[in-house]
C-alpha cells in the first residue's frame, strides 16, 4: 500500500508531530510505502505560508502515485489548511483517512462557524472514507457531522520506558505541553504560593514553549519553585518523567495527551482535567485524579491530596503504568492502523 500522509513538520513542537514520529519509530514506514509531507512549521507567518505552499506543490506531485491519503488534522487554521488537501485528494478519487487530533474542534464548529460554514465543514469531512477520533466522546460529537459508519475510535500510543522504581514523596511536579492559558498554566501558577506554604521543598517543572508573555512573567516571580525547562524531548524528557512523582495537566480542553500517557507510563501520580479524551486514560481514584478546568481551587485541592499522600501516589502511579501497558502501546496502534489502511485499500478492488 502506498500512503501519502500529511501533518505538521515532524520537528514541530506539538502532539501531532509526536504521534507521527512514534509511527515512524514503530516501523510504519517499513510496513507500507509511506511518504510524509509536513504542511506547517514553527515560526513567523510568512515562513508558515511558504511551507504550506511548498507542501501543496509536493502533495500534488506525489498524489497520483499513492493509494491512500492520511490527513492529520486539528481545528481552526489546521482544518482550513487540511481541507484544501482533502478536496484535491477527493477530486482525484483517492481514498482518504482523516485523523482528527484537535481537542477544541467542538468550540470551533459550534461557536466560530455560521450555518453555511458548518455545511462546508460537513461536506469536507465526509469526503473521508475513514474518520479517526481519539476517544469515544469525540465519536459521539462527530457522529452528528460524519457518517457514523466511517468513525473509528483510535487512541494514540506511546513507547513504554523500561520498568524502574519511582521515588515518591519528593514533591516534584511536572507539566509538559504548550505553556498557555488553555493548558491550565494560569491556574497552576496561581496556586504555587499556597503549595509552597504547605510543601517547602516543592518544585514545579514546566516543559514547553511559552505562548503567553504574562504567564511567563507570573512564573518568573517564583524562581526557586517554578523551573522552566524549555521544550524537552528524548532522554531529557525521560529523566524528568523519572524524577518527578506528580504530573499535572489542568487543560481547558484536550484531544488526547501524549505527555499524559508518557507520565502514566513513568509511574507518575496524575492530576488532570476531566475533559476530552482524558477520561479514556485516567480513571478517578485508580490511575489518577480529576480536577476541574479553569478552577484554581479544585486544582489546589487535587495537588494537595497527591503531595500529602506518598502511598496514594504510589498506588495511582503503579496502576497508571499497567493501564498504558495494556491499552496504549504504540506497536498495537500501528497494527490497528494497518488494518484500517487495508480496509480502505480493498475498496480499490486490488485485493
Amino acid at each position: 500500500m502506498r500512503v501519502l500522509m500529511i501533518g505538521p513538520a515532524r520537528n514541530v513542537h506539538g502532539g501531532i508531530s509526536g504521534v507521527v514520529n512514534n509511527f515512524y519509530e514503530a516501523g510504519l514506514a517499513k510496513k507500507v510505502d509511506l511518504t510524509y509531507i509536513g504542511t506547517m512549521v514553527d515560526g513567523v507567518k510568512i515562513i508558515k505560508l511558504l511551507k504550506a505552499a511548498e507542501a501543496l506543490f509536493r502533495f500534488c506531485i506525489k498524489l497520483p502515485k499513492n493509494d491512500i491519503v492520511h490527513v492529520n488534522m486539528a481545528s481552526d487554521v489546521s482544518y482550513y489548511r487540511k481541507s484544501i488537501f482533502i478536496r484535491i485528494a477527493h477530486m482525484f478519487g483517492k481514498k482518504i483517512v482523516i485523523h482528527q487530533h484537535g481537542g477544541d474542534f467542538e468550540t470551533f464548529y459550534n461557536k466560530e462557524l455560521n450555518d453555511r460554514l458548518r455545511r462546508k465543514v460537513n461536506k469536507v469531512l465526509n469526503m473521508g472514507d475513514i474518520f479517526l477520533v481519539l476517544a469515544p466522546v469525540w465519536k459521539d460529537f462527530f457522529s452528528h457531522i460524519v457518517s457514523q459508519d466511517k468513525i473509528i475510535v483510535f487512541p494514540d500510543g506511546i513507547f513504554l520506558p523500561e520498568p524502574f522504581k519511582k521515588q515518591y514523596g519528593q514533591h516534584k511536579v511536572l507539566f509538559l505541553g504548550r505553556l498557555c492559558k488553555e493548558k491550565g498554566v494560569k491556574e497552576l501558577i496561581q496556586i504555587v504560593p499556597s503549595l509552597k506554604e504547605r510543601f517547602d521543598d516543592i518544585k514545579v517543572y514546566l516543559g514547553g514553549v511559552w505562548e503567553d508573555k504574562e504567564l511567563k512573567e507570573a512564573a518568573e516571580k517564583y524562581p526557586d519553585t517554578v523551573i522552566w525547562l524549555g521544550w524537552i524531548s528524548g532522554e531529557t524528557k525521560q529523566e524528568y518523567l523519572k524524577i518527578c512523582d506528580v504530573f499535572v495537566l489542568p487543560s481547558y480542553f484536550e484531544g488526547q495527551s501524549l505527555s499524559l500517557l508518557e507520565a502514566m507510563a513513568s509511574y507518575c501520580a496524575v492530576a488532570a482535567s476531566e475533559t476530552g479524551g482524558i477520561p479514556q486514560m485516567v480513571i478517578e481514584g485508580k490511575t489518577g485524579i480529576f480536577v476541574k478546568p479553569k478552577d484554581a481551587g479544585s486544582l489546589e485541592e487535587g495537588m494537595i491530596k497527591l503531595l500529602s499522600d506518598r502511598e496514594l501516589c504510589r498506588d495511582l502511579g503503579t496502576r497508571a503504568r499497567k493501564k498504558v501497558e495494556t491499552e496504549f502501546d504504540v506497536s498495537v496502534c500501528v497494527e490497528k492502523l494497518l488494518v484500517i489502511y487495508e480496509r480502505v485499500y480493498q475498496s480499490y478492488g486490488k485485493i
